[in-house]
């Protein structure tokens, strides 16, 4: 299990799916990237959110799609 964390550079907090490594989250990591480029917002995959608090404060997100809105309006 892991978190996918993006993070818009500029502004504090991020927004977390919580999911796991393979084919899938490279998958969706692409995709945001083509959409929002790496200029601006921060893709990470992290292991545990307590262990990271540069991020903080963290939005929980529970679908890909709802995660997919918030990074395209960020």
């Amino acid at each position: 299990m892991c978190y996918l964390v993006a993070k818009d550079i500029n502004k504090r907090g991020c927004v977390a799916l919580k999911t796991k490594h393979g084919p899938e989250l490279v998958a969706l990591k692409k995709e945001l990237i083509s959409k929002v480029g790496l200029d601006r917002i921060q893709l990470v995959t992290i292991s545990r959110p307590s262990a990271y608090g540069e991020y903080e404060p963290y939005s929980f997100v529970k679908t890909e799609s709802e995660l997919k809105e918030a990074v395209l309006n960020m």
